[in-house]
């Protein structure tokens, strides 16, 4: 029997009526598996390959809607993917006459009342959604979704290796205690490179043995262009806006620069040289900062022009699988921090059956430009970074704990210890350690105990009862922005953020006329002083395996045809500027220069090694100054000979970190910002949360001790 022939009739006539001329591979697989089994599944296969259709159509046509209650929910990471894929499945179950609700803070609240009165169909949501629902209104999780069949995760590898990710981990774990039977779960995902990661999938859905990968490795042609332009001020260089403009002027493009400010300045620059040029005027900017309805606006605008070209200046907002339409070309301004994140976005393009992928990629120094053709080639060999595992995160734990007891009248520690044995997603975590942290939490007001049930406590409320309370990751303060009583967008509060400064929002240019702390306003005018605008960005990771490969570049004899010739030349000096060293090993060996009373270190290590390694030769008593996008140690010249002797013999193991981090959190509580809950935690926990998510010292260790420095001749 054939994938189609599998199929209900209401949805082989969807599939006629759509003209469809086949099923795309991943289709016909997860067909054949998932409607005759009830196993969990993960999908593995590029973006725009039909993957959405791959987990709904055998699902829509094996499930049996009549039965009351929701039976299948969809869980994605963004409220605009929910919008975006809410049209496409509400499409596809018309045929069927299967109810499709949005439930999420901007969705209509009368569609969610009609699902309480009758549950039923498909509930598309995000997980702090679900979390809400788990705090406030606990009975209408089992009202609804006590015979829940099927979970669809869309873009799973956007949770994984995060605390959202565990998060999510934890609130699937508490809603299968609370369905009838067990439901299965089907994880849709672009980015997973190859079998090794495919244990870290499994453990991630919390039944391994009953979890299958189905993976479509069809490959899809990837035209890639890289062009170097010397950055020398904060701005971006005016003959990269150029090139940009005339590669793409006739084009429909996505441009994804490394921070919102950038994004701004592109989307600024590109529409003045259009305008100059009498080229057309379509150039936005879209990230979260930008109002939602001109997101959506431009999403709309995007996905209906089939003649009219536009530019798209935007960061991972667009990265994940909103449905854009047809983007002919993908540009990258300076290098991802990650392989993931490229991948994601050279996959924007060429969705069209048959068309390639077309990346251009602008670096404005030498470092962003190695990194840029590490990331590059990395991809080519199929290499994806591997996900970080958080095997205890006590943090999250401290967050699902304070929500089971809100979501409550009161829980014993008895009943709360078993509803944490019970969940896999906090297998590592002792039951002692638990009992520590509930004690904590009491001691300093979070929780209250009354007789001998715990309950929300006076410190927590103001934490509890707010909106940011259902998510993991910071929510910076934002500031409407608004212009003659029109909101332009929203800006994050920071030391920068001052009257008569100017910033990039929404594709212009404003000036800062007054700021209204209690209201958290910021009133703008356009800009016309030429003043240089603000820029709002984050740092991010890299691995290892990318530092090591940008090193490997710099001692090979290779020549790459994707280089421009400015970027060939910026190679060329490179590899002349580090051939004084004589590295024979990209693994081992690493560059230590001596000159003009400096001393530089050249690590090409991963983020986390850089971090544990600034750490530790500052606890020594080596002060240095890190420069991590190289990789870069910057230490006194005079300390050479201890810096040396020092890397040489010393293990960390033989160290006590216990108490250089209880130091360090002492003198710096700032570096548990990383983790939103981790400073509600006992100090001995604080610790093991440095230990485990912001340094790496078992990786640092390994790194001492096989490092080989290799001074300049």
């Amino acid at each position: 029997m054939t994938a189609f022939d599998m199929l209900s009739e209401p949805i082989r006539k969807y599939i006629r009526d759509q003209r469809w001329e086949s099923l795309r591979p991943i289709q016909e697989a997860a067909i054949q598996k998932i409607i005759p089994n009830d196993n969990n599944y993960v999908l593995i296969s590029r973006t725009a390959s039909g993957k959405t259709e791959a987990a709904f159509l055998p699902i829509l046509s094996k499930v049996n809607f009549k039965e009351q209650g929701v039976k299948v929910l969809y869980i994605s990471p963004l409220i605009a993917l929910i919008n975006d894929q809410f049209m496409r499945v509400e499409k596809l179950c018309a045929y069927l006459d299967v109810p499709v609700t949005k439930w999420h803070g901007e969705a209509s609240k009368g569609a969610k009342d009609r699902l309480i009165k009758a549950p039923e169909g498909i509930v598309l949501i995000t997980p702090e959604s679900l979390e809400a629902m788990f705090v406030n209104k606990p009975h209408n999780i089992h009202h609804l979704f006590s015979t829940l069949e099927y979970v669809v995760i869309d873009e799973i590898h956007s949770f994984l290796g995060s605390d959202r990710g565990i998060h999510l981990q934890s609130l699937l774990q508490r809603l299968q205690k609370v369905n009838k039977k067990k439901f299965n779960i089907v994880a849709l995902s672009a980015t997973v490179s190859d079998e090794n990661k495919y244990a870290e999938l499994k453990d991630f859905l919390g039944d391994p043995e009953h979890t299958k990968v189905i993976r479509d490795t069809t490959p899809k042609p990837i035209n890639a262009v890289f062009k170097y332009f010397e950055g020398t001020t904060s701005e971006l260089p005016l003959d990269l806006m150029k090139d940009l403009y005339v590669r793409t002027r006739d084009s429909k493009v996505l441009v994804f620069p490394n921070a919102r400010g950038r994004v701004e300045e592109v989307a600024v620059k590109l529409r003045r040289i259009s305008e100059k040029v009498g080229g057309h005027p379509n150039y936005f900017s879209h990230h979260s900062a930008v109002d939602k309805e001109v997101r959506e606006y431009v999403e709309f605008f995007a996905k209906k022009s089939v003649h009219e070209n536009f530019c798209i200046s935007c960061t991972s907002t667009l990265e994940l699988g909103i449905d854009i339409g047809n983007v002919d070309e993908v540009a990258q301004i300076d290098a991802t921090h990650s392989i993931a994140s490229l991948i994601q976005r050279v996959g924007r393009s060429g969705r069209r059956e048959g068309k390639s992928s077309n990346l251009f990629l602008y670096a404005t120094d030498r470092w962003s430009l190695l990194q840029s053709m590490a990331c590059w080639l990395l991809f080519k060999d199929q290499y994806i970074e591997p996900v970080f595992i958080n095997d205890q995160p006590y943090d999250v734990l401290v967050h699902q704990l304070m929500s089971m007891v809100k979501g409550s009248s009161g829980m014993t520690l008895a009943q709360l210890l078993e509803d944490f044995k019970g969940n896999v997603t906090f297998k590592n975590i002792k039951a002692e350690e638990i009992t520590d942290i509930i004690h904590h939490l009491t001691e300093i007001d979070f929780l209250e105990k009354l007789g001998k049930e715990y309950i929300i406590g006076i410190e927590s409320e103001k934490v509890v009862n707010t909106k940011d309370f259902y998510t993991l990751f910071h929510t910076p303060s934002f500031f409407r922005v608004i212009s003659q009583g029109v909101k332009i967008g929203e800006l994050p509060l920071s030391a920068q953020t001052i009257i008569d400064q100017n910033v990039y929002l929404s594709a212009r240019i404003w000036k800062i006329k007054d700021i209204d702390y209690q209201s958290k306003k910021i009133e703008v005018i356009p800009a016309k002083d030429g003043k240089k605008p603000l820029f709002f960005g984050d740092a991010a990771d890299t691995a290892a395996k990318i530092r090591e490969k940008m090193l490997e570049i710099l001692i090979v004899d290779e020549k790459y045809d994707f280089l421009d010739e400015a970027g060939e030349e910026i190679i060329r000096q490179m590899r002349k500027d580090f051939s004084v060293y004589g590295i024979k090993s990209y693994l081992t060996d690493r560059p230590l220069f001596s000159g003009n009373d400096k001393l530089t270190f050249y690590s090409f290590a991963g983020s986390k090694v850089n971090k544990t390694l600034h750490f530790v030769l500052n606890r020594m008593g080596i002060s240095n100054q890190l420069h991590d996008s190289e990789s870069e140690f910057e230490l006194d010249y005079s300390k050479k000979a201890e810096f040396i002797h020092m890397l040489k013999d010393l293990n960390l193991n033989n160290v006590n970190l216990d108490e250089a981090l209880t130091e360090l959190i002492e003198h710096s509580p700032d570096i548990l910002n990383f983790s939103k809950w981790g400073i509600y935690l006992p100090l001995q926990y604080q610790i093991k949360l440095l230990k485990n998510r912001y340094f790496d010292f078992k990786a640092c260790n390994e790194f001492i001790r096989n490092l080989n420095f290799v001074e300049n001749e």
